[in-house]
């Protein structure tokens, strides 16, 4: 469960790691003091995707015989840094989540990484992203015998696998992703291989690494978590791509009918972290372009540019820069609100925004700002935050978005509202009428073009896109067979 001042925001989605290494024996270590048992190196892995999922996480490990699995609710440091819980967890292969719930409650049930035992021997995987005909697969499935232990949707995979006819287990998990839709990058391992996978659309993130100095190899959804284990981004998973690394190396294969990849553009506003790299392009600088560009399409006149922390930082930095006027933190974020009010009572619940956000009064008073925030879901945390900077006395706030206006939900990994609970679907796009409401001097977005210039792309109207923008414009690369359509194709 999140803050109800946390919850105007697109939530991340998942993260996953893969590691691959040789065997080790448990009281070694290397010579920088970081084990390299591969319980200790997904741990470490998870810490850089916490962002990705804060409500569980999970690690499970083969050790050449059997397979061991550990999961709690929380955080990693709260719950994987424990020697004990590394004790229970041998192995020199592991795969590791955190979970942030899309599809299904937020329960230890849902919480993975899954396991089985079927015909092939153990399977375990972790996925990222959102299957959009799952609800559909498992009635099926239910309706055939099978019995399922979560409400995820990720668990339809490992049926689907186990039912399958063919001999292998590559060749298993192929055959039930085939019958799959929406949006995965998975990480599944085996009594013989670490297994990575991205959908034929790429629509979520996936990237191979490797640590030179043991030969061991990483999968993990962002290129900060092959940082962190001092490994080397050796490339992208491609669309479609399934990585197979084992004893014999590492091999690449293609099953899956060619599609034109729709990785999703909202990675490049607000879900990576900024270190990391999409496609060899730093996300850092895409976010400074799109300040620039927010500049270029909505200039305003001014005395500072404030960002909304931290996700509205490297645009503010970008419109600063482009706009020539001073970079101010004008607000201070307090990282350390953890779950402490987990169900608040209606005096912290008034306190709002102010457990997370803070003005720094000594620079806002009497001046006019552009305040950046990466996006807009329900505006509740928006009309907040200018009603905090009003107190300080300000003169004048003027609200710049960047990125377009939210105006449909996510049905690939991101837990957004309906579409009925968005600021810009309920006011139909109308910005007097947003900005009124949000109570800000003036409001502008960053055009749709805009958004793909500062990505190196170019979106034309009669164009496919190349980018998944389903969130702002309603253009889904996949079918939604759970969601249901009207005749008209407006989503229910």
């Amino acid at each position: 469960m999140i803050h109800p001042w946390e919850s105007d925001k697109l939530r991340e989605e998942c993260g996953i790691f893969g590691y691959y290494g040789k065997p080790v024996e448990r009281s070694s270590a290397h010579e920088d003091g970081l084990s390299l048992d591969a319980v200790a190196m997904t741990t470490i892995g998870l810490h850089a995707l916490q962002h990705r999922g804060q409500e569980a996480a999970g690690v499970t490990t083969f050790d050449g015989s059997e397979f061991h699995t550990y999961r709690e609710m929380g955080h990693v440091a709260d719950q994987l840094n424990k020697p004990e819980i590394h004790r229970q967890l041998p192995g020199h292969s592991a795969i590791g989540h955190v979970r942030y719930s899309t599809a299904g409650e937020s329960t230890i049930h849902n919480a993975q990484p899954l396991f089985a035992e079927i015909p092939t021997g153990g399977f375990a995987y972790a996925h990222n992203g959102n299957l959009s005909n799952a609800q559909l697969l498992r009635r099926q499935l239910i309706s055939q015998g099978s019995i399922f232990q979560s409400k995820c949707d990720s668990e339809v995979i490992v049926h689907l696998t186990a039912r399958s006819s063919y001999r292998t287990l590559e060749d298993r998990l192929i055959d039930a992703l085939r019958m799959v839709e929406g949006a995965y990058s998975l990480v599944a391992l085996t009594t013989a291989a670490l297994i990575g996978i991205r959908d034929p659309l790429g629509i979520r993130p996936l990237v191979l690494g490797r640590i030179e100095r043991d030969g061991s190899w990483i999968l993990a959804s962002e290129t900060c978590a092959l940082d962190i284990v001092g490994a080397r981004l050796v490339r992208s998973i491609k669309p479609g791509e399934m990585i197979v690394i084992s004893k014999d190396g590492c091999e690449s294969h293609f099953p899956f009918n060619k599609a034109k990849p729709k990785p999703c553009i909202f990675e490049h506003v607000y879900f990576t972290r900024p270190d990391s790299i999409i496609d060899n392009v730093s996300v850092y600088e895409v976010r400074k372009r799109i300040g620039a560009e927010l500049c270029a399409e909505n200039p305003v006149d001014a005395d500072l540019v404030v960002p909304v922390p931290d996700s509205g930082t490297p645009a503010a930095i970008g419109y600063s820069q482009a706009a020539g006027l001073p970079f101010e933190l004008g607000i201070i974020r307090n990282h350390y609100v953890g779950r402490t009010f987990i169900e608040p009572g209606a005096s912290i619940r008034n306190l709002g925004v102010k457990l997370k956000h803070n003005p720094n009064r000594s620079i806002l008073k009497g001046k006019r700002l552009i305040l950046i925030d990466d996006s807009i879901v329900r505006g509740t945390t928006s009309s907040k935050i200018v009603t905090m900077l009003r107190e300080c006395d300000v003169r004048e706030i003027h609200l710049r978005i960047a990125s377009p206006p939210t105006s449909y939900s996510c049905f690939y990994g991101v837990d957004t509202p309906q579409r009925g609970e968005l600021m810009a679907a309920q006011h139909n796009l109308n910005m007097e009428k947003m900005c009124e409401t949000i109570g800000a001097d003036s409001l502008a977005f960053l055009s749709i073009d805009g958004l793909y210039r500062a990505t190196g792309q170019t979106r034309r109207n009669n164009a496919s896109p190349q980018y998944c923008d389903a969130c702002f414009t309603g253009e889904y690369p996949t079918k939604l067979t759970d969601m249901g359509e009207t005749e008209s194709g407006e989503l229910i």
